[in-house]
């Protein structure tokens, strides 16, 4: 058993100061104030000082990163990935596929698959290693119109022919799917999808308010990088946007790097979905953490520039971190850190369906990170262990 303290720690629901974090087996045991509890004796005890202690950061849409496309990259090419979003207070993350050809969507399915159960294999993972937990298909079942970068000859109308397809392939570790519910045959698609436990989001949509709302009947329960790559808001045509900020039910993630949204646009997203239905993702690509220059992102070669990832004049993904999405949140929204860790934690998890992720409590995977008050990472400990640097 190993006790972690520090100056407090947030659940993040609940503030503890002084707190005392006690794991064994990977495992959270307890979680309480030093004043409340004493150490048992013999445990080792592990002081972060004047830090605070968070749930592990989740981010649920990410294409890559240190150089490497999560689609195509091996083992290694993976591992490299994870390590650097553990630097960043990332745990756990959900590799993003980008619209290829159906063949490559499909192998590319395969080989994640195969990294996530063998991570679960090793029960455990490797220090200094975020977690892959499930894959997120992003493509192919995307609007023409609000494509963003996903090519055009790729796409696909959605059937149940050719789901069944890419869940076969995946041998059942999708657990979230972009879809634009418009499209002929997605209500359908939607239906099955949340039948098997997927969450089902809508984006790169150009849907008006009744097919969006149909979209979320069907079991659509949550929204895609709300406004970019969707039909713009209109105050008389309303559109997908009107249903994500409408309704109290679906909740609904944002790019919060200061390029996809204006910060006026932050605060008008979390004003209307509030603290329990936001969600942060970065849709990191692989030149996260690399030097400006030219990347791939799928088939596709991106140029970042400025912090900008860029195909044919139109955003593909960004280098954005979960930890800078949350201290740009805390700036641009102007909340305070144990609001927006929510965004980067429990609710990303919530969405996932990962009941014992997100959080601190007893009997929750030992996730967290060690952050200054300003939501700096200084440590990050994966199933209890202290990731190397």
């Amino acid at each position: 058993m190993i006790a972690f303290t520090a100056n407090c720690l947030y659940t993040p629901l609940e503030r503890v100061d002084q707190p005392l974090l006690l794991v064994e087996d990977h495992v959270i045991v307890d979680v309480s104030s030093r004043a409340a509890h004493e150490i048992p004796a013999g445990v080792r005890v592990v002081d972060f000082g004047d830090a605070v202690l968070a749930p592990g950061f989740v981010d649920i849409h990410i294409h890559g990163g240190a150089g490497q496309d999560v689609m195509d990259a091996d083992a290694s090419g993976l591992s490299a990935v994870a390590q650097l979003l553990s630097h960043h207070g990332v745990t756990g993350y959900f590799p993003t596929t980008v619209t290829v050809p159906l063949d490559q969507i499909c192998a590319a399915l395969e080989h994640l698959a195969d990294a996530i159960e063998t991570t679960s294999l090793e029960n455990g993972s490797r220090r200094g290693r975020a977690r892959p937990l499930g894959i997120h298909l992003e493509g192919p079942f995307l609007s023409h119109v609000r494509r963003g970068a996903h090519p055009l000859e790729n796409l696909l109308p959605p059937t149940l022919e050719t789901f069944n397809r890419l869940w076969q392939a995946a041998r059942g570790h999708i657990r979230i799917m972009t879809i634009a519910p418009e499209l002929d045959g997605a209500l359908e698609v939607i239906a099955e999808a949340a039948r098997l436990g997927v969450c089902v989001s809508m984006g790169h949509s150009d849907a008006d308010l009744k097919s969006a709302s149909a979209g979320v009947a069907a079991g659509a329960r949550h929204a895609t990088h709300t406004f970019n790559a969707m039909r713009p808001l209109d105050h008389r045509q309303p559109g997908i946007i009107g249903e994500v900020l409408t309704d109290p039910q679906l909740s609904a993630d944002i790019i919060a790097d200061g390029i996809h949204l204006d910060p006026a646009i932050v605060q008008l997203f979390l004003q209307s979905k509030g603290p329990d239905q936001a969600v942060l993702i970065t849709d990191a690509i692989s030149a996260t953490g690399m030097p400006e220059g030219r990347y791939r992102l799928g088939t596709l070669e991106v140029e970042v520039k400025n912090g900008r990832c860029v195909v044919g004049g139109k955003l593909a993904g960004s280098v954005l971190t979960m930890d800078r999405a949350v201290r740009n949140v805390m700036q641009f929204a102007h909340w305070d850190l144990q609001q927006t860790l929510r965004l980067a934690t429990l609710n990303p998890a919530r969405v996932a369906g990962l009941a014992n992720r997100g959080k601190l409590a007893a009997g929750a995977e030992a996730d967290f990170v060690v952050l200054s008050r300003n939501g700096e990472v200084r440590n990050t400990i994966i199933r209890g262990e202290i990731c190397e640097p």
